[in-house]
C-alpha cells in the first residue's frame, strides 16, 4: 500500500490535505474535520428525520436520539458541537437533559424546542433558558429560525 503524501495547502482550508492510500478515508476525515457535530434528541420521528436531513444538508454531522436518556448517553460517549433537544419526552424530558448538561459545567450550547405539553410551550422553553439553554424555538419553526440559532451558536472557526 503507497504511503500518504501530502499536498499543497489548499485555499480557503486550513491545513495541507493529507492524501492516505484509500480516498474513503480521506473523505471522511475532511468532512469529519468541517462540520459541526449536532445531537438531535426528538422523540417525534418524523420531524427527527426532517431535521436530521436538513441539518446534513446544511453541512453538519448530525448524531440522533429519540429520548432525552438516549441523548445524554450519546453525549457522554462522544459529545458535541451543539445539542438541539425536545423538552417533552419520554425517558428523560429535555428540561432535565439541559439541567444536567449544565451542572456537568458542560461548554456546549443547548438549543431547545417544544410545541408545549401539560403546560404551554412558553412555559417549557422559559423553564429550559433559565436552566441554560442558549436559544429556545416554539414549535412550528421556520427552517430559517433553526439555522440562524445554530450559526449564532457554533464556535466561528467551523
Amino acid at each position: 500500500m503507497a504511503a500518504a503524501t501530502s499536498s499543497p495547502v489548499n485555499p480557503g482550508m486550513r491545513k495541507p490535505i493529507t492524501w492516505p492510500a484509500g480516498r474513503a478515508a480521506w473523505w471522511a476525515s475532511l468532512l469529519s474535520s468541517a462540520m459541526a457535530r449536532i445531537l438531535l434528541i426528538e422523540d417525534n420521528d418524523a420531524l427527527r428525520a426532517m431535521l436530521v436531513e436538513l441539518l446534513g444538508l446544511n453541512g453538519h454531522t448530525v448524531v440522533e436520539a429519540g429520548n432525552g436518556r438516549d441523548g445524554l448517553d450519546l453525549f457522554r460517549q462522544a459529545g458535541a458541537d451543539l445539542v438541539i433537544t425536545d423538552l417533552v419526552m419520554p425517558e428523560i424530558e429535555g428540561l432535565e437533559v439541559v439541567r444536567q448538561l449544565r451542572s456537568a459545567d458542560s461548554p456546549v450550547n443547548v438549543i431547545a424546542i417544544s410545541g408545549g405539553g401539560r403546560a404551554s410551550a412558553a412555559v417549557y422553553l422559559e423553564a429550559a433558558r433559565l436552566l441554560g439553554a442558549a436559544r429556545v424555538l416554539h414549535k412550528p419553526f421556520t427552517t430559517a429560525a433553526l439555522l440562524a440559532a445554530i450559526d449564532e451558536l457554533l464556535p466561528g472557526d467551523r
